[in-house]
């Protein structure tokens, strides 16, 4: 039986989903499933690590009821990035809920090592802020934290990883803790130019490297899903970070070309080759590493994005479907001065302010749930536009377009207030699952199916075009008081 099939892990902030592409890049099987969210405390946010693995497994399951797992070539994972666990060695069993990206709670921890005048040293290793976002203060607080582990860790009963290191350690039954550049360049613990772990950061923090992953290029052989899982052991071919991911089912292989992905947050990426330009306001990462050597990308990560509207749903219950906003949105004329300023952890790129916090401003007695439901999109732009227009300063980069993706990448409404406020077209793919998509081209370029990532980009079909039509005096003055809306959230801790 030929091998053409790639079966593609995306394991995200809310949920897992596997899908299976054939060599034309057709979308053959797909199944998703949700996973809970704990937020023990303000601020925090937790996973439990078994609930991910099992409902990745029943993901494989399912798709393999319809596919025929002897028709695969190869798995490709990708994954939400940052999101710590650590797990006992010997039992594979987790020893506390997983930390995802969007906790605070390490804020302290943060504030101390900028006292001690280290964030500029850690910068200019690592290409990332002092900001809870990493994973390296998650472990610090894990260590500090859980009665015991820090000894157990010296000792190298304890393993750490990202998301993708605790898949494929559990996929593996423990023959294989590894992961990629991209996902160890967004730990805080990875020296960008070494492209290994740096020991004077891992002494730093006083955490032991035994704990850690080994690292591969991100197109690799990683090791076997075992047959209990499957019914056949299959190769595990890639493993990137979700917005790497994206970046290279979008094409992004140049300097210059830009994507964001609309997922839980908001991820815009730019390529920038082979060197490291360090930003002010902007992260540095790895893109990926192929045949030894990285490519590099600065990066404006916003917090919430796709999770401003799964809070509408779920919290206020505005909305019963997340696609509803786009119906209520479209019955309006405009947002008649309603701005929700979505800080609901803070804000990202490019305020990098913890204190922030969440608003709705602008509202009269005649405000409905339509006006908060577009406010919320409008949201997704601005806050945008706020981190392309860095990188625009910065880089002195001219977009010439936008290529987006991610599930809030097909609400119509908010890809042409996009459109209108960048003042550049909007780009949308007719896949628009490519953090998928990328691991499957990693994973597929590996296994023989496509030459290199010239073929596989060639397939890439486009969806539809989103042209700017607003004035540009209006969508001027519509950013001006996003802007004065962001500057009041920004001063909530200086009003308490």
């Amino acid at each position: 039986m030929r091998r053409t099939y790639i079966l593609s892990l995306d394991l995200g902030t809310t949920g897992n989903r596997a899908i299976v592409f054939d060599k034309k890049q057709n979308i053959v099987a797909s199944s998703y499933r949700e996973f809970g969210q704990i937020f023990p405390k303000s601020g925090w946010v937790e996973h439990n690590p078994d609930e991910i693995f099992w409902s990745t497994l029943s993901v494989i399951k399912d798709v393999f009821k319809r596919v025929d797992a002897r028709k695969i070539a190869g798995v490709g994972i990708t994954n939400q990035r940052e999101t710590t666990v650590v797990w006992n060695r010997k039992t594979h069993k987790p020893l506390y809920n997983a930390i995802v990206w969007q906790c605070r709670r390490t804020a302290d921890i943060c504030s101390g090592l900028k006292k001690r005048g280290l964030e500029d040293f850690i910068h200019q290793k690592t290409g990332l802020f002092l900001d809870p976002y990493f994973s390296a203060t998650k472990i610090i607080w894990l260590l500090k934290n859980v009665d015991g582990l820090k000894r157990r860790a010296k000792n190298g009963d304890v393993l750490f990883g990202t998301i993708d290191s605790w898949i494929l350690y559990k996929l593996t039954v423990g023959k294989s803790h590894l992961t990629d550049a991209s996902n160890a360049s967004r730990t805080m613990l990875f020296n960008l130019k070494k492209l290994d772990w740096d020991r004077e950061l891992l002494r730093l923090f006083d955490i032991p490297e035994r704990m850690l992953p080994s690292i591969l290029d991100s197109s690799a052989f990683f090791g076997k899903i075992d047959k209990k899982y499957t019914g056949i052991e299959l190769p595990v071919y890639s493993l990137v970070g979700d917005q790497q991911s994206a970046a290279f089912a979008q094409g992004c292989f140049e300097k210059g070309i830009v994507k964001n992905t609309y997922g839980t947050g908001l991820f815009i990426l730019m390529n920038t080759g082979g060197g490291i330009h360090l930003s002010k306001n902007l992260l540095t990462t790895v893109l990926w590493s192929l045949n030894g050597k990285a490519e590099y990308a600065i990066e404006g990560s916003v917090f919430t994005g796709g999770a401003a509207i799964q809070w509408l749903r779920d919290k206020l219950a505005i909305v019963k479907r997340a696609s509803d906003t786009e119906t209520l949105a479209m019955n309006l004329p405009s947002n008649e001065g309603v701005y929700f300023v979505p800080a609901l952890v803070g804000l990202g790129a490019p305020y990098w302010d913890v204190g922030a916090r969440g608003l709705i401003i602008g509202i009269t007695r005649g405000t409905t749930k339509a006006h908060i439901a577009r406010a919320a999109l409008e949201a997704i732009a601005y806050s945008t536009k706020d981190v392309v227009d860095v990188i625009v300063r910065e880089l002195r980069a001219r977009i010439k377009k936008l290529q987006v993706d991610g599930g809030t990448s097909k609400n119509n409404f908010l890809m042409q207030f996009q459109a209108d406020i960048l003042g550049v077209p909007v780009e949308r793919p007719a896949v628009v699952e490519t953090t998928a998509l990328g691991a499957c081209g990693l994973a597929g370029i590996k296994a023989g199916l496509w030459r290199d990532r010239k073929e596989f980009i060639s397939l890439r079909k486009v969806d539809r075009v989103f042209k700017p039509r607003m004035d540009r005096s209006e969508s001027i003055k519509l950013y001006r008081r996003w802007k004065e809306a962001v500057r009041k959230s920004l001063q909530w801790e200086r009003l308490i």
